[in-house]
């Protein structure tokens, strides 16, 4: 590896600092050289905070001038919560900028490349460019298709069960697992599971961590019991219950949404495909509301149903030593199947990892991204 690999690296470790919390923006790290010597380095923090480039510059003061800059995505030339970067890195003083790839949001895609060269400033694009695409590859499905990234997480048996024929499911998988969920959840902007998960679980939907999830619910005629942990103080996150638009003129029907709209809770009506919700059209709306990564947690049929509209970029399978057995129990992918092995549904980029004594099996689902 050499030098300006090695500060590309240390910008994209830097970016990766700010997975999740960064979201609906991209992860950006930068990295201020100057004589062969880091004097600056940043990642962005937050939405509406300062981007990578303005703090490693505000870090580097007037010593920035004269100095190159590693950065992992193209900086960025319109107005948008903050200024733009280019005029902050044309105003330093800033003799070169390595830039890892282009910025695939069509308001820059190339332009603040354009305003540096034309400013005098030299600039190098593609170092270290697969990497930096694989880092924000949710920003990327985000911006380009106006769709979340989708990750379908699941915690099954060897025999690929996730609740007994009796619906008991706790706990399958390990307190490991269990808490690298609780991670995943933190890095998600929202969790999506299907009414009967919580009419048979009950469960909070929140992170150990930090930062919880927006919680969406599949719920086409607004079964979801208003007494339910995800609306209680302990899981205080907002709450998302997609219905059909169908049912929306049902007396019962609005007066239940009314309850739930004086708690804060957001009903979204939503089209009606083949007797369910139209989940690519859901998508969208989820993303107008700024909703980049989306984990879906289950049950069985949810997990069918992403899958089968072609709509999940990425599984988590973590699979427990344990047998349950029983043609009842409930699968972790029902649905209706394929009727032939040859049009199942194809994995790359998989990878498998022990958690504690559970496996993980991490995949990215063919052509999807």
């Amino acid at each position: 590896m050499n030098k300006h690999e090695l500060f590309m690296k240390l910008a994209l470790e830097l970016a990766e600092k700010g997975c999740g919390a960064a979201n609906p923006n991209p992860m950006v790290g930068a990295v201020l050289v100057k004589n062969g010597k880091i004097i600056g380095g940043a990642y962005h923090k937050r939405v509406g905070g300062l981007h990578a480039e303005a703090l490693a510059l505000k870090k580097a003061g007037k010593n920035a001038k004269g100095a190159e800059l590693y950065i992992n995505l193209e900086p960025c030339s319109h107005v948008g919560r903050t200024p733009p970067c280019t005029d902050a890195i044309i105003k330093s003083g800033i003799k070169k900028v390595y830039c890892a790839m282009k910025d695939p949001n069509r308001l820059n895609n190339g332009r603040g490349i354009k305003i540096l060269t034309k400013n005098g400033i030299d600039v190098s694009i593609g170092l270290l460019n697969g990497w930096a695409k694989e880092l924000n590859e949710v920003f990327i499905k985000y911006i380009t298709k106006g769709m979340p990234f989708v990750t379908l997480k699941t915690a099954e048996s060897l025999d690929g069960k996730i609740a007994t024929k009796k619906y008991d499911s706790k706990w399958i998988t390990s307190e490991l697992s269990r808490d690298y969920v609780h991670r995943l959840r933190s890095e998600a902007d929202a969790i999506l599971v299907g009414v009967n998960t919580i009419i048979k679980d009950n469960p909070l939907l929140t992170s150990r961590r930090n930062r919880s999830p927006i919680k969406v619910v599949l719920d086409p005629y607004l079964n979801v019991p208003e007494t339910a942990n995800i609306f209680s103080k302990k899981s205080p996150s907002l709450n998302i219950i997609a219905v059909l638009k169908d049912v929306l003129n049902k007396k019962a029907v609005i007066e239940k949404i009314r309850r739930l709209s004086k708690k804060g809770i957001m009903v979204i009506g939503c089209c009606n495909k083949a007797g369910r919700i139209d989940l690519a059209k859901l998508l969208k709306e989820l993303a107008e509301l700024e909703i980049a990564h989306l984990l879906v947690e289950g049950g069985g049929d949810t997990a069918a149903g992403f899958i089968e509209a072609g709509l999940v970029d990425r599984v988590l399978f973590f699979i427990a030593p344990k047998i349950i057995g029983g043609r009842d129990a409930v699968t972790s992918i029902e649905g209706l199947g394929v009727d032939k092995v040859k049009k199942a549904v194809k994995l790359r980029r998989v990878k498998v990892e022990a958690v504690g004594e559970d496996i993980l099996v991490k995949a990215d689902v063919y052509g999807n991204n």
